[in-house]
C-alpha cells in the first residue's frame, strides 16, 4: 500500500504521468524504475526487520504484500488522481471485488446503477447477494431515483462514469453528496475517463478504481487494477488483498508504468479521434444511435462538460439491423482489432455480447438497456482520416 508524502503543489498531469512517484526507486543512477523480481526482502538487523514487518517503518517483506516496482505504479496513479493512498491488484476486477468484499459484510446494502461493466454487474446480481449483501440497481440516468434510493439508507454507493458500454454520464457532485448525506462510502470506477479527463476525488468521492489494463497501461500487454482514496479504506482493501493474494505482478507493474508515461499524450489524441469518429457516425444512415459524451446530442453532455476535462476515447453506436448487421460489419474493418479489450493505442471494436457483457445472457443485456446491435469502439491513436475511411469502406462492404 502506498501513501502520500509530498506537498500538494503538483505539476501538470502530463508531467506527473512521466515523473510521478519514481524518485525513491531509481537505483545506481538508472533513469528507469527497475523490475524487482524478488519474492522476499532480507534484513540483517532484527529490529529494523520487525519495524518494517509491523508497519512502523517503510520497506518490503514479502512479494505477496508489497514490491518496489508495484509501489511506484501505485504511487503514480495516486498522484494523478490526487489521492492520499493507493493499493493495487492483479486485475481491474480484482481491485473492484477486493474493495467490495473488504468493506462490506452480510447485512450491508449497496446502491449502484444498471449500466456498470458486466463483471461488476455480476458481483451485484450474483456474488454479493449470495453472502447476504443487499444490492439495489437504479436506472443510470434517473438521478432523482438514485438520490431517493440512497436516502433510504445504504453503506456503499457505487458509480461508474462514463459507463461501459453505453457511455452514460452520472452527475458526480450531486450523487456523491447524496451518498455522504447518508454516511455511505462512495466508490467511482474511473476507467473510461482516466485521471487525465476526470478526478472523482475532487468531487468528494471516497474511492476511485481503475482497470489499469485499459487506458493506464495503454498497450494491451499487462493486466492490473488499482484503487485509490481515503487511507483508512485503502488500508482495509490492502489487508484483504494481501491475505487473499490477488497481487499485481512486478513485471506487469513495470509495463503499466511504462505505458503511463505517455498517458496524457494518448488520451488527448484518442479523445480527438473519438470525437471526429462519433461525429461521422452520427450522420451515417446505417447507424441509429451514437453514444459519445462529447456530442451535443448526448443526453448528459452538459453534465460531462461540467465534470470532465475531456470526453475520452470511448464511444459506442447501434447499427440498423441488430446483431446480424454487426456480424456483417466488423469483419471488414482493417484498422480495428476485434477483441475484448479497450484503451489501447490500437483501435478495438466489439459487441457487448463478446466484450463488456459476455458474462450476461441476451435477456440480461436487454434488461440492462444494451441492444444486440450495439458496437463498442475504443478509438486508438491512428490517423483519424484513416479510421473514418476504414469505417466507410466497412459500411460499403456490408
Amino acid at each position: 500500500m502506498t501513501e502520500s508524502t509530498e506537498s500538494t503543489n503538483a505539476p501538470s498531469p502530463a508531467t506527473l504521468a512521466v515523473w510521478g512517484g519514481e524518485d525513491r526507486y531509481l537505483v545506481d543512477r538508472a533513469t528507469q524504475v527497475p523490475v524487482v523480481h524478488s519474492v522476499s526482502f532480507g534484513y540483517s538487523d532484527f529490529d529494523e526487520w520487525y519495524d518494517v514487518a509491523t508497519g512502523v517503518a517503510e520497506g518490503h517483506i514479502y512479494g505477496r504484500n508489497t514490491n518496489p516496482t508495484v509501489a511506484v505504479f501505485e504511487d503514480k496513479v495516486r498522484i494523478l488522481e490526487g489521492a492520499e493512498a493507493a493499493t493495487s491488484a492483479a486485475t481491474g476486477m480484482a481491485a473492484i471485488s477486493n474493495t467490495l468484499y473488504a468493506l462490506l459484510k452480510p447485512g450491508s446494502k449497496v446502491i449502484s446503477v444498471k449500466d456498470t461493466y458486466g463483471g461488476t454487474s455480476l458481483l451485484f446480481t450474483e456474488f454479493l447477494p449470495a453472502i447476504g449483501i443487499e444490492v439495489e440497481l437504479i436506472d443510470t440516468t434517473d438521478f432523482d431515483a438514485i438520490e431517493s434510493a440512497v436516502a433510504g439508507g445504504c453503506d456503499l454507493l457505487y458509480l461508474e462514469t462514463p459507463t461501459n458500454p453505453t457511455l452514460k454520464v452520472l452527475d458526480l457532485p450531486r450523487l456523491i453528496e447524496a451518498g455522504h448525506d447518508q454516511g455511505a462510502i462512495v466508490m467511482v470506477d474511473n476507467t473510461f475517463a482516466t485521471p487525465i479527463n476526470q478526478q472523482p476525488l475532487s468531487h468528494g468521492a471516497d474511492l476511485v478504481v481503475h482497470s489499469a489494463t485499459k487506458f493506464l497501461g495503454g498497450h494491451a500487454d499487462a493486466l492490473g487494477g488499482v484503487v485509490v482514496g481515503r487511507p483508512d479504506l485503502i488500508e482495509a482493501v490492502y489487508h484483504y488483498r494481501e491475505i487473499n493474494g490477488a497481487t499485481l505482478d512486478p513485471m506487469a507493474a513495470y509495463l503499466l508504468l511504462r505505458g503511463m508515461k505517455t498517458l496524457h499524450l494518448r488520451v488527448e489524441r484518442q479523445a480527438q479521434n473519438a470525437h471526429a469518429v462519433a461525429s461521422f457516425l452520427e450522420g451515417h444512415d446505417r447507424v441509429t444511435r451514437v453514444n459519445y459524451p462529447g456530442l451535443s446530442s448526448h443526453p448528459q453532455h452538459d453534465v460531462a462538460a461540467r465534470q470532465m476535462k475531456g470526453f475520452g476515447g470511448m464511444l459506442s453506436f447501434t447499427l440498423d439491423g441488430g446483431l446480424d448487421a454487426v456480424k456483417k460489419f466488423i469483419p471488414h474493418l482493417r484498422y480495428a482489432h476485434r477483441a475484448a479489450n479497450l484503451g489501447s493505442v490500437e483501435t478495438i471494436i466489439g459487441p457487448p455480447a463478446t466484450t463488456s457483457h459476455v458474462e450476461c445472457t441476451p435477456e440480461e443485456r436487454e434488461m440492462l438497456g444494451i441492444p444486440e446491435g450495439l458496437v463498442r469502439y475504443s478509438t486508438g491513436i491512428e490517423g483519424v482520416d484513416d479510421l473514418i475511411a476504414d469505417l466507410t469502406q466497412a459500411f460499403d462492404s456490408m
